[in-house]
């Protein structure tokens, strides 16, 4: 009896504590808070910071405020916005050319105002898109060589903004489309190739702080200063969804993370950094929601379509944090950090097919910092003891080549980017002619060389009496100038067709536009200009009084027509 109470007892106790009877076989109806440690072939990612070798120094990076990066990078060069005094200038350095810089670098310095933003064509290695203060987008040619003297001739100027623009992006899939955005409110959608402007979006009603694509270019995502994201189709310029993003007041930024998600950065009320996961058809709540830190730094978000990892990249922070991106909830899981004690001013983010494949190498960032003139390489690298190649590591990834030109695209035709294998090991270069050519270069070089030539003439002295040469000499200069004014207007006159009018088949003189094929020289300089100005005026007001002329005609035949209408319908009543 007495064993009975015993485990009687027990078992009062068992019931009275709410414990799991050990002795059964059933699992526990609630279960543990502790999952353990999330599978991931990304979760021991680590940064490898370069030595001082590598390092590209000595470089005066711009302190300019603006919200940008301030640096872009591709396998054959990186680029850099620098300071200057007056206009706006960024060098452009081959990407192998590391070490200390000299201080008489060239640059491209073809900017009236300071430049804040350059891109890269994702297609084309030696092109790259600039934009500036001086409300100009333009686009510049880099040979392969790099660059021998300062770079002042671009290959084409994008003019519509109406103050400065801010940001650029080039479409993902498809060839000469650029997307730009201004401190006047506006989002233009530029087909490079030609200088014309495809769309134009004017939805917002204050500053653009960001602006991507999705991954096949269908959508464009933008943040705006009145706290809202929104989700455009850019051929059309329709608000397809829009929202509140985040309750901060500073800058936010938003980046596609494939053809549906959004991921946006930006403060909450009490000036928290936020994360957030968005479905771009429905911006009124995100799917998830999560505090960073409480830092004032704005957070840069970078996305890598074939791992599904997010880089956060604080400005003024010495740290990059690093995401991996799920379909499911939460969507977004923590994986690790870099740490530095160096603030960055901006980063340059190299393009998966010129990351290394033989160090295992996923991502690459150029940073700028913020104390020194330094740009530093940071490599973001899987640790595996095998040097095979690494079948999940590198997917196929989107190749330089386009899937379709800019007029296709704008017709409404949409295709996925063209894929390519890293399997060579080799990072894939582009390597194109130069499409235009401008004429500036080639009349400067005739200069140069005219005046070259000038230089080089031996000069003969003239020991005549000093009555003779002037007589002689003004008599000489007079013939000059009137072989030379025979001969310009000569040359107007032949190069001048101009078609009188004339007579219809109906017996009545009509108007038949004038056309004037007038092969003038480009003007050099501003009274050729002023002049030029003031010729094709003359021409517009004489068009347009022909144009008067012609209207009065008509309006009179046509009032002719109409009385002997009139007449004859009396004549046959009568």
């Amino acid at each position: 009896m007495g064993t009975l109470d015993k485990r009687a007892k027990i078992d009062d106790v068992f019931k009275s504590n709410a414990l799991v009877d050990i002795r059964a076989c059933n699992k526990p109806v609630i279960k543990s808070l502790f999952r353990g440690v999330r599978s991931s072939k990304f979760r021991h990612v680590y940064g490898s910071p370069s030595r001082r070798e590598e390092l590209y120094d000595n470089i005066p990076i711009t302190r300019n405020a603006h919200d940008s990066n301030f640096c872009a990078a591709n396998p054959k060069f990186v680029a850099i916005v620098t300071e200057v005094a007056g206009g706006g200038a960024f060098v452009v350095l081959p990407i192998n050319k590391t070490g200390r810089l000299d201080l008489n670098t060239s640059k491209v310095t073809g900017h009236r105002g300071p430049v804040l933003d350059v891109k890269w064509n994702p297609f084309n290695d030696n092109i790259i898109a600039s934009c500036s203060d001086d409300c100009t987008i333009k686009l510049w040619y880099i040979p392969d060589s790099g660059l021998s003297c300062n770079l002042n001739e671009w290959l084409i100027e994008l003019r519509g903004h109406r103050r400065r623009v801010g940001y650029i992006e080039w479409h993902p899939t498809a060839e000469n489309v650029l997307a730009s955005s201004g401190f006047d409110y506006m989002v233009m959608l530029w087909d490079a190739g030609s200088g014309q402007i495809l769309n134009t979006i004017d939805c917002h009603p204050d500053i653009v702080h960001s602006i991507t694509f999705n991954r096949d270019g269908s959508r464009i995502a933008t943040t705006c200063k009145d706290k809202k994201v929104r989700s455009i189709d850019p051929r059309s310029g329709l608000v397809v969804a829009e929202g509140i993003c985040h309750e901060g007041s500073r800058s936010s930024k938003v980046i596609y993370l494939d053809n549906e998600r959004l991921l946006t950065t930006g403060f909450s009320t009490y000036s928290d950094r936020q994360i957030a996961i968005w479905n771009h058809t429905n911006l009124s709540e995100p799917l998830q929601r999560v505090n960073v830190d409480s830092s004032s730094g704005i957070l840069f978000p970078y996305y890598d379509y074939d791992t599904k990892m997010v880089y956060l990249a604080g400005k003024g922070d010495g740290n990059i944090r690093y995401y991996e991106i799920v379909n499911e909830p939460p969507y977004i899981h923590f994986l690790n950090q870099f740490i530095s004690g160096c603030p960055q001013k901006g980063f340059g983010m190299m393009v998966k097919r010129g990351c290394s494949v033989s160090r295992c190498e996923i991502m690459r960032f150029y940073k700028l910092h913020t104390t020194r003139n330094v740009c530093e390489p940071i490599s973001m690298i899987v640790p595996r003891k095998s040097d095979q190649y690494q079948h999940d590591l590198y997917p196929d990834t989107a190749a330089p080549v386009p899937a379709l030109n800019a007029q296709e695209w704008f017709n409404g035709i949409t295709k996925p980017p063209v894929l390519m294998s890293m399997r060579t090991g080799v990072s894939v270069k582009t390597h194109k002619p130069q499409a235009f050519v401008s004429n500036e270069a080639t009349r400067n070089d005739t200069n140069y060389r005219m005046k070259y030539a000038f230089l080089s003439k031996e000069t003969v002295p003239d020991y005549r009496p000093l009555d003779m040469l002037a007589d002689n000499d003004k008599t000489q200069k007079t013939q000059v100038n009137q072989n030379t004014r025979f001969q310009q207007i000569q040359q107007k006159l032949s190069h001048s067709l101009v078609n009188k009018f004339t007579n219809m088949n109906d017996g009545e003189d009509e108007y038949n536009d004038m056309k004037e094929n007038t092969n003038y020289d480009s003007p050099k300089n501003e009274y050729q200009m002023k002049k030029a100005f003031t010729r094709q005026c003359e021409e517009l007001n004489m068009l347009r009084k022909q144009l008067a002329h012609r209207d009065r005609r008509i309006q009179d035949l046509e009032e002719l027509v109409s009385t002997l209408q009139s007449q004859l319908k009396v004549q046959r009543l009568q």
